[in-house]
């Protein structure tokens, strides 16, 4: 019985965010956990370690969260936009699906590399491949949207 409970609110999840984000749903839900983690370990080397919390400084850090999403939202609107003009006028501009994934990737590795960055400020310790192989990642990221 609770085993059907559970599959029943996560089959309730995962169809409002299809219905929402379309079938890659699961990126944007672990962006919005990521973002809570981030707050959270923020708030708690601010509180612990260095002995400063300010709700002014919470605050500011919400609204950067609020603003990620905004830009992510205008990326994948954008490209939304020029695929569909491009079949209007008959050219095809699928690639610039890619500006609302490198988006998020990029977003999705800024929040993991705070969070990281928080974790090592509070004393724990983290693995260097993965401080390492999230700069790789974001060279790689910045590689392919450097325009030339």
């Amino acid at each position: 019985m609770k085993f059907d409970k559970i599959n029943m609110i996560y089959g309730l999840i995962a169809t409002i965010g299809v219905t929402i984000f379309g079938k890659y749903w699961f990126l944007f839900a672990g962006f919005l956990i990521l973002n809570v983690v981030d707050y959270i370990t923020g708030y708690c080397k601010a509180k612990l370690y260095n002995k400063n919390v300010s709700s002014a400084i919470g605050a500011k850090g919400i609204c950067k969260k609020v603003w990620y999403w905004l830009v992510i939202g205008l990326a994948f609107f954008i490209s939304d936009c020029f695929v569909t003009m491009g079949e209007i006028i008959g050219i095809q501009l699928n690639f610039v699906l890619w500006f609302g994934w490198f988006t998020l990737a990029t977003y999705l590795i800024n929040e993991i590399r705070s969070i990281l960055e928080n974790l090592v400020e509070m004393n724990v310790k983290v693995p260097k491949f993965l401080i390492a192989g999230l700069d790789i990642t974001q060279k790689l990221l910045d590689t392919k949207t450097d325009s030339k």
